[in-house]
């Protein structure tokens, strides 16, 4: 098993992924940052993601493992203090593997171009200083003619990031869905939308239609994408997933609940 390790520089994470390398090589599991088995991020989610980006060219191949070094992470099972046991789990047990849905976007130019890419969490369309207008398509549908700020399509991964604040669900991620949030609808006697989160299945597919805009502003998981040229942009749930070593302590409800209602665990 050939591991990588993906890491933010912080003081706290540089010390963790020093032992976290002395580790993997008393249980003789070779690091291989080119073409591993097996990624290991020691972080955040920012650092998770950067991490997915960048092995996407192996993404049906790897699997992924969250350390995380600050508070807690949707993508982390591990905290930084247990990473003793994480190496020892890793070596001698067989990790249950889940997966994940990718959103794929493709981003069709005026002259005919089309790029593809891939978003563990949300793809944004946005302009900056006026109104975006779109036809919005469900499959090959007009289902609204969108006035706003901008449109929010994401997984069921990033239904507790950026969607969740523009009043999003949150999904289960092994949901096989997309969500499209708006971001501040016109809603008037002249304009209407559904002014809703929607939940699309799997078998179909969200299409934006509108004019190349200089202040077009498209990102991938918050990062920038060139948008020069662009008028239309076709979201679905991808064949490519994202896999996790899971061992048997993760739960994803759980997590929410650290997250945003901070409340002690109970059972019944």
């Amino acid at each position: 098993m050939k591991v990588a390790i993906a890491h933010n520089n912080l003081p706290k994470t540089l010390t963790v992924v020093s032992r976290l390398r002395k580790l993997l090589h008393q249980y003789r599991l070779p690091i291989d940052q080119k073409y591993p088995d097996v990624v290991i991020t020691v972080g955040g989610d920012g650092t998770f993601i950067s991490a997915v980006h960048r092995y996407l060219d192996q993404i049906d191949s790897v699997r992924f493992i969250g350390v995380h070094t600050g508070h807690l992470g949707f993508y982390t099972d591990w905290r930084n203090f247990d990473i003793d046991k994480m190496v020892q789990v890793l070596a001698r047990e067989q990790a249950e593997t889940v997966d994940y849905p990718l959103l794929e976007v493709k981003f069709y130019q005026a002259d005919g171009s089309i790029e593809t890419r891939l978003a563990v969490n949300e793809s944004t369309v946005k302009r900056m200083s006026q109104t975006l207008e779109a036809d919005v398509f469900i499959e090959r549908t007009l289902f609204e003619n969108f006035r706003g700020d901008g449109l929010c399509i994401a997984t069921p991964l990033g239904s507790t990031a950026y969607s969740k604040s523009l009043g999003g669900a949150v999904i289960q991620p092994d949901l096989r869905v997309l969500q499209m949030t708006e971001i501040a609808s016109i809603n008037n006697q002249v304009f209407r939308t559904l002014a809703a989160p929607m939940v699309i299945a799997p078998e179909e597919w969200i299409t934006v239609k509108f004019k190349p805009a200089q202040d077009l502003v498209l990102t991938i998981d918050g990062k920038l994408v060139p948008a020069a040229g662009v008028n239309q942009i076709s979201y679905r749930i991808s064949t490519h997933r994202i896999q996790f070593d899971r061992f048997g302590h993760h739960h994803f409800w759980t997590r929410v609940q650290d997250s945003f209602i901070g409340m002690p665990h109970a059972s019944i």
